[in-house]
């Protein structure tokens, strides 16, 4: 690893080890760390196995957010979910953000880190959403290549997550979960199934949600996500402002039948209820795995 002088650029050259095993612990039922509960986390032990914070909400040292962070991680594990890597992106890798990944990596020691599989750049604009991409070979080797350079940097594999989309790519040759396995199996990352965002674009898209899961490696699923959505009548639209819905209940029942007993975070970010409520849906989450996996034995 290199660190350049003062104000200089952080780059990262390590040798890679191919095929390096996706091994990560199953942590539980987790929840994301958001402002509106700081106070409670704060206080005490809130109920929770684990807990998911935002990366760029904690890059600047010091601070609220980084007192309320430190004292999480002293007693849970925590993991770090990025939302501007911009791995699809036309843009160059910002390393400026890789060097802030990379400290708070250092400083945090996650369990793991993720970001989404998407695009949100172009010509140095951050875009504010998290974009679709086209799914072809020329994309697929894009992506391997940057999720290549930026699990060099950061020394750790990462987690790919899918996003919800509203719209596809006519030049587009593989089904997106062809596409996401193949990313993982090639750039030899994790892959973070947001059940949700599957059931979302199915339902925008008309594919099958189950074969999406059939398609996806069981050996490199590291974590699921799980929230709501709002149906707009001629299309579902991805909130995260409000609680599960039934039949993504349902598809994570399918998804703990293929893939076992996975890490799984409730996700609610818009119009946050209070921490008891968002800990009921943390709870009715394990509830369905449990019932799972005593139906298995």
């Amino acid at each position: 690893m290199g660190v350049l002088g003062p104000g200089g650029l952080f780059w990262a050259l390590a040798v890679r080890q191919e095929h390096m095993a996706l091994s990560l612990p199953s942590l539980g039922h987790g929840i994301g760390l958001r402002n509106e509960h700081f106070p409670e986390f704060l206080a005490g032990d809130v109920p929770v196995d684990w807990v998911e914070a935002i990366s760029e909400n904690f890059f600047p040292a010091g601070g609220r957010p980084r007192a309320v962070l430190e004292a999480v991680r002293r007693d849970k594990p925590v993991v770090l979910h990025g939302v501007s890597l911009s791995i699809g992106g036309p843009d160059p890798l910002d390393r400026e953000h890789l060097k802030q990944l990379r400290t708070l990596s250092d400083w945090v020691e996650p369990a793991w880190m993720s970001d989404h599989l998407c695009w949100g750049t172009h010509k140095g604009r951050y875009l504010h959403d998290l974009l679709p991409l086209p799914f072809t070979e020329e994309s697929l080797k894009h992506v391997v290549e940057r999720v290549q350079v930026v699990q060099d940097v950061l020394g750790r594999q990462i987690l790919l997550e899918n996003v919800s989309s509203y719209l596809t790519f006519s030049d587009s040759t593989l089904s997106e979960w062809d596409f996401l396995a193949e990313v993982s199996r090639r750039a030899d990352c994790g892959i973070l199934l947001d059940v949700n965002n599957i059931y979302v674009s199915a339902q925008n898209h008309g594919f099958d949600a189950e074969a999406y899961l059939k398609g996806i490696p069981v050996e490199r699923v590291g974590q699921f996500h799980l929230a709501g959505y709002q149906d707009k009548g001629t299309h579902l639209l991805d909130t995260h402002d409000s609680p599960v819905t039934d039949p993504v209940w349902a598809l994570y029942q399918e998804a703990v039948r293929r893939f076992g007993a996975v890490s799984t975070l409730i996700e609610w970010d818009e119009h946050v209820p209070p921490l008891a409520r968002l800990l009921e849906e943390s709870e009715h989450a394990r509830r369905v795995e449990d019932a799972v996996r005593r139906e298995a034995r």
